[in-house]
Order: C-alpha cells, then sequence, then structure tokens
C-alpha cells in the first residue's frame, strides 16, 4: 500500500514544519522554567507570553484572558466546572444548591459529562434538543433560562457534522439576561474566523491538536471581568494563579505558531479546503445512490462532510478505505472503537440503520484534488460490495 490520504483531521492534525521548527529548541537548549529567573527561566516567560499573544490574536483577545491547559478537555472542565463551583447559588437554609446550566444534546463528552457530574453535585442542567442539521434553536435557549440559570455552553461548531451554530444570537439573550455563556471552539480555531467579542461569549475552549500543533496543550479563554473561577488545578502561582504547574513551554510555543499560521491564510485555505470538499460530496451523489448528508448544507465548517450510506456498515467501509491506504472516521475520535451510535446523529432523528452507515470526511492543509478523485476511484466499488454483504 504505496498512497496514504489522511481523511481524520477533526480528530487530530499532522504537527505544521514550521511549528515544530518553532518548538525544537525548547525542547533541546532552551529548557528553563518560566517561574526561575536565572535567564534560563527568563528565556522561557518571554517566549511563553509571546506566544500567549499569539493565541489571543486569533480569537481577539486580551492575552491576560488566555489560561493555557492540556489541550480541550481540561478546557471544557474549566469553564464549566470552574464558573459553576465559583459562582454556586445559596438554597434554603443556607445550603449551596448549585444552580442551573444549560448546553445541548449534542455536545463534546467534555462538556456532556463534566455536566452530568455537577448533576451529581446539586446543580441542575437542560440539555437542549437540536433539529435536523444539529442547530440549537436560540428561542429554545431563551425560553429554558430561570432565576438561577448561571451557565451556558453551547459549542461553536459540532465535531461530526461541522454544524455551526448561532453563538452570537444565543449570547445576546444571556447577555439580557446577565448570564455567562460558554463556547467549545475546539473544532472551529484555525478553520473560520473566531472573534469573542463578536460572538459576545465570556468563556471558550481552544486545543492546539486540530490546526496543526502539538497535542497536550490547550487554552481556557476568560473574558475580563469573570474574576470568579475556581481552578482545578491548586498549587503554584502560574497562569495568573488560575492553573496551577509548570508550563508546557514547547507545547505553548507550538500552539502559539498554529495559530499564527492559520490566522495568516485562514480565508484562502478554508476557500481552498471547502471545494475540496464540495467536489468530493458532489461525486459521491453522483456515483453512489442511496446517500443522506448529514449536518446542514451551508452553516458548516468548511473541512467536514458527514454522509450516511444506506444499507452498508460504516465501519466495514472505514475498514475497507484504510486497506486502500484513506483514513476517515465513523464517529467522533472520542467514541472510535464504541459500540453505541452516535449521540450526535441520535440527536438529530437520524434512524439508526443510517447512522451506521455514517462516514466523516475531514479534509485539510494536505489534501489535494488528486486526493478527491482517488477516493471516488475507490469508494463506489467498496460501498457496493458492503451493500452486498
Amino acid at each position: 500500500m504505496s498512497r496514504r490520504i489522511y481523511l481524520d483531521n477533526n480528530a487530530t492534525t499532522p504537527i505544521h514544519p514550521e511549528v515544530l521548527d518553532a518548538m525544537m529548541p525548547y525542547l533541546k537548549d532552551d529548557f528553563g522554567n518560566p517561574s526561575s529567573i536565572h535567564q534560563f527561566g527568563r528565556k522561557a516567560r518571554v517566549k511563553v507570553d509571546e506566544y500567549r499573544e499569539k493565541v489571543a490574536a486569533a480569537i481577539c483577545a486580551d492575552p491576560a484572558e488566555i489560561i493555557f491547559t492540556s489541550g480541550g478537555s481540561e478546557s471544557d472542565n474549566f469553564a464549566i466546572k470552574g464558573y459553576s463551583w465559583a459562582n454556586r447559588k445559596i438554597g434554603s437554609a443556607g445550603s449551596r444548591c448549585g444552580g442551573h446550566i444549560i448546553t445541548s444534546s449534542i455536545e463534546h463528552p467534555a462538556v456532556l459529562e463534566t455536566c452530568r457530574y455537577l448533576e451529581k453535585n446539586g446543580f441542575r442542567v437542560t440539555y437542549l434538543p437540536v433539529d435536523e442539521y444539529g442547530i440549537t434553536d436560540p428561542s429554545d435557549v431563551e425560553k429554558a433560562i430561570e432565576k438561577d440559570t448561571i451557565l451556558i455552553s453551547i459549542h461553536h461548531s459540532n465535531n461530526e457534522v461541522g454544524t455551526i451554530e448561532p453563538i452570537d444570537e444565543i449570547s445576546g439573550i444571556a447577555k439580557s439576561k446577565g448570564i455567562v455563556v460558554h463556547t467549545d471552539a475546539v473544532q472551529s480555531l484555525g478553520k473560520v474566523p473566531l472573534d469573542v467579542n463578536k460572538l459576545g461569549v465570556d468563556l471558550m475552549s481552544l486545543s492546539a491538536h486540530k490546526l496543526y500543533g502539538p497535542k497536550g496543550v490547550g487554552a481556557t479563554y476568560i473574558r475580563k471581568g469573570i474574576k470568579n473561577m475556581y481552578p482545578l488545578i491548586s498549587g503554584g502561582s502560574q497562569e495568573m494563579k488560575r492553573r496551577a504547574g509548570t508550563e508546557n513551554v514547547a507545547g505553548i510555543i507550538g500552539f502559539g505558531k498554529a495559530c499564527e499560521i492559520a490566522v495568516s491564510d485562514i480565508e484562502k485555505e478554508s476557500v481552498r479546503i471547502a471545494g475540496l470538499r464540495d467536489k468530493l460530496q458532489s461525486l459521491i451523489i453522483e456515483k453512489i445512490p442511496d446517500i443522506k448528508l448529514n449536518g446542514h448544507p451551508v452553516k458548516r465548517l468548511p473541512n467536514t462532510l458527514n454522509i450516511s450510506f444506506e444499507s452498508a456498515e460504516g465501519e466495514t467501509i472505514a475498514i475497507n478505505l484504510d486497506l486502500s491506504g484513506v483514513a476517515v472516521s465513523t464517529g467522533s475520535a472520542c467514541s472510535s472503537g464504541a459500540i453505541e451510535p452516535s449521540h450526535i446523529l441520535l440527536a438529530m432523528g437520524i434512524p439508526l440503520e443510517t447512522i451506521y452507515g455514517s462516514i466523516r470526511f475531514s479534509l485539510g492543509r494536505g489534501n489535494t484534488l488528486e486526493d478527491v478523485n482517488y477516493i471516488m476511484d475507490i469508494l463506489p466499488s467498496i460501498v457496493n460490495r458492503v451493500r452486498e454483504i
């Protein structure tokens, strides 16, 4: 098998060569601890601050609003637990009853499991439904708001179908009632422009390895004025006393460099990748009967295409594609190998038999028109064989 085509960029991305080059000195010679006062430490501190600015610039934030974490899941946990624990409501007789949180039924497990954890600890959570495209209706958010609602957490875009949510509308409703808004923008960063001020969010989760940066580093954006945040990790005074532990210097540099690269050509690259995605979609529709597009046809990430092949098993299609050198996914990376159907597609009202035939193609910087043509040379026959089985 000589050809290798990677179409699982929503799971993770290959590290960009320029990102690796920027990181290497801080994995070898410039290894200082940013908290140390000698020249090794001071050099590391300067670089952490420099690349914090680059991450902040990618979402139009202030560098002081960026707290580095170990990745998207920690960022979600920090935003939701950190804010919720610090802003618990006081019940009758002084009992700490928690408060009310609103989220959607198709969030990443890092959000859903965090909310379930909080439910076990005195909080109440409303899980809103979505429509057939995976969109949360802002009017549903407004109807769900209660007197003790303290937080609304709706992701910016969905990792499986790519649908982009109306976060600005949701934030507008929340602001009118004095409620804080968190959005998981892990899948969106580097693919579509993000501006925390236009979106109106107070908290945002980010991750480096979805935009050609290293694994093991992410960030939580915390808007100025959000003072009450319970730290998940206690210890030293790193990250403005909000996240203890020696900073991942090389990872932070890689994250910042990846953001810098993505922002510099986001418009050109998103148009190119969207063109490849649309070409792949049109050829699948043309050459393979009985397929269903999952997610919104327009309001979606430029790189994401989720297709169900009726009367076929998606996992078998994915295995056959892999044997031919093509990597795709049958769902989100966090649920790979799970027998359960996608909770996202279920919430969108898609029948079980259709869900089991779903494939996610998520394109990236390394993909070309040749890749699309090769896939369409082999995919129709693979689908036919699987359907015959």
